[in-house]
């Protein structure tokens, strides 16, 4: 069934004029994204680009003894795929699904051709490009020199900007991997931001009670990533 323009949730599409959404719309297909499924494997050629509609996607490293940390996180902000707007056609990150939802998928012969033919869409994904560079830096740094809690706070809003609602599913187990450190360390923060009255945890299920009560807990790195999506877009891309 054709994408219809009326119908377009990815927020980074949205941005584009409708001149140039209706020449991407033939290329466009909504496909399922189903939990714990891979859209983009390491090391493989790239054969699509995806723009998240709902759910998000964590983008993983693997290290040789096996242990995976998150780098990234993309949801209805972004693209997944961006290696090919650099003429690229593999990465180093597994794109897993985290959240289940949909997403439009592109062929990369479409995505490569349209970036090649259109300056307004390509300056568009090199700015958002810039903006996920600043993500994975922060992230970085956050990793680096933050406290445990803090870092916690700032994945759950990072996680709450990309659903539509308040609550979605996480597991502590889930949590630790991403955060690189071990599961008594995740129970332990998410028991203080519960305490607090920030968060309900319950059954594989987190619950945001007080937004900015958590933007208070986290750190300054959520925020930074924020403001510099928001300034090279040109407009609020979460919610």
């Amino acid at each position: 069934m054709p994408v219809e323009l009326s119908s377009l949730r990815n927020r980074l599409l949205l941005t584009l004029s409708t001149p140039m959404l209706e020449q991407m719309l033939p290329h466009l297909q909504r496909v399922e994204m189903p939990f714990r499924s891979s859209v983009q494997l390491a090391d493989t050629s790239i054969d699509r680009v995806y723009f998240p509609e709902s759910g998000w996607v964590s983008l993983l490293v693997t290290l040789e003894g096996g242990d995976a940390a998150e780098v990234g996180l993309v949801g209805r902000e972004g693209l997944i795929g961006l290696p090919l707007l650099f003429n690229v056609d593999r990465s180093i990150t597994e794109a897993m699904v985290q959240c289940a939802g949909t997403a439009l998928a592109m062929e990369a012969g479409a995505f490569r051709y349209l970036i090649g033919e259109h300056t307004a869409l390509r300056d568009l994904l090199l700015r958002y490009a810039f903006a996920v560079n600043t993500q994975l830096t922060m992230t970085a740094a956050c990793n680096g020199r933050h406290l445990l809690d803090e870092r916690l706070a700032r994945w759950l809003l990072m996680s709450h900007d990309r659903v539509e609602g308040d609550d979605f599913p996480m597991t502590h187990e889930f949590l630790a991997m991403m955060l690189g450190v071990r599961r008594a360390g995740i129970t332990t923060a998410a028991g203080v931001l519960q305490k607090a009255g920030l968060i309900r945890y319950e059954q594989g299920r987190i619950r945001v009670i007080d937004r900015p009560g958590l933007e208070a807990a986290a750190c300054e790195c959520h925020q930074v990533v924020t403001k510099e999506f928001h300034r090279l877009l040109g407009k609020p891309i979460f919610k």
